[in-house]
């Protein structure tokens, strides 16, 4: 049986005990340095790379969410306390052993994206589609997707993906069907698509809400369905953007993420996951411009880092991801704190008939990515 992640995070959300909000930064911080240190090598801290400044102060490790549950299953740490999402924690709690608990220390820490295909919806879009297209097709998520939308595709021969190995996973599925089903995000998947040479024309949309398939065309032309889902955020990068930064400053470079819409990777310079994005800007030359179309913590984050270039966010109004913003420092002290105490807060596990099935996804991209 599967569980309705949405519901958990309501039943097992607790409210940040307000002793906290009385202490000062620095009394958090040095209070988080030493629990740190009397738990030595027990806890383990991954930070994703859009959390805030705070929170990524006291991360052992940094990087995207894959990168982060496999730094957590290569750790001996009996406490993980993942500074994420809820998905993230989900994956790292599937990878990790039965002895290692993974905390997440704000509940309330979700993501748009991945709650924009729950199981009971996916469940009911196969069998519609089977009845458009048989047994042609295979499941793909991405791993911006709950543990269950990744036991759905492990159990149908599917896989996981991410953005740096979205091309070499959908090379692979075409070897398995004719057909793939791209979860959950809708520009992940027509871009990676388009780039490996299938046209627009072959690719349709599938609509949750209206359990209907968006294609004006005939159906056996169809290559590609696509999850109708985004990232609030990415998706917030406008042509209109690139039109003013090509006006105003015209030997600027544009680089994004390919969560993006269509429209703006087309018209970018460059476009790849968050450790792509990275890597060039480390890699580019000093006296570079660069516009970074992505989450902007990191693209503030990344600007402190190159102070011998010029980089902005390719949209000036962009506001950092709401939902990854929900962890602080005082939700991070309270997570080591019950530690501290054996009281641990906010725990996070995922079914054992669910992680067996999450895993095959997992492991797949692992053997083929």
């Amino acid at each position: 049986m599967y569980v309705n992640i949405l519901d958990l995070m309501k039943k097992d959300n607790k409210m940040l005990p307000s002793r906290y909000l009385d202490m000062s930064r620095e009394e958090m911080r040095e209070r988080v340095l030493e629990i740190k240190r009397k738990l030595g090598a027990d806890l383990f801290i991954p930070g994703h790379h859009y959390q805030k400044d705070e929170v990524i102060e006291f991360a052992d490790a940094t990087g995207d969410s894959l990168q982060l549950a496999q730094a957590a299953a290569n750790t001996t740490a009996s406490f993980i306390v993942f500074c994420g999402v809820h998905f993230m924690a989900e994956t790292a709690d599937i990878l990790t052993k039965e002895n290692q608990v993974v905390i997440l220390p704000d509940m309330r820490a979700g993501c748009s994206m991945a709650d924009m295909a729950d199981i009971h919806q996916t469940e009911r879009a196969w069998e519609k589609l089977q009845q458009i297209f048989g047994d042609t097709m295979l499941p793909l998520t991405y791993v911006n997707s709950t543990a269950a939308i990744k036991a759905f595709c492990g159990e149908r021969g599917g896989a996981t993906v991410t953005s740096s190995n979205a091309h070499k996973m959908v090379s692979w599925a075409f070897t398995q069907k004719e057909r793939i089903l791209f979860l959950p995000d809708q520009h992940l998947g027509r871009n990676t698509a388009f780039d490996l040479g299938i046209p627009l024309e072959e690719m349709a949309v599938w609509n949750p809400i209206t359990d209907e398939l968006e294609f004006s065309g005939d159906p056996s032309t169809v290559k590609v369905i696509l999850w109708k889902g985004h990232c609030s955020v990415h998706e917030k990068f406008t042509v209109d953007n690139i039109r003013q930064i090509r006006t105003e400053k015209p030997d600027m470079s544009i680089i994004v993420h390919p969560e993006c819409t269509r429209e703006v990777v087309e018209q970018s310079d460059l476009a790849g996951s968050t450790k792509y994005i990275i890597d060039t800007i480390n890699g580019a030359a000093s006296g570079s411009k660069w516009a970074i179309g992505t989450e902007m913590n990191l693209v503030n984050r990344i600007i402190q880092s190159h102070q011998d270039k010029e980089i902005v966010s390719l949209n000036p109004n962009m506001c950092p991801c709401l939902t990854m913003n929900r962890i602080d420092l005082p939700h991070l002290l309270w997570a080591l704190e019950s530690i501290e105490e054996g009281n641990v807060i906010n725990r996070i596990t995922v079914e054992d008939a669910v992680a067996k099935n999450a895993v095959f996804a997992l492991e797949r991209m692992l053997a083929n990515a």
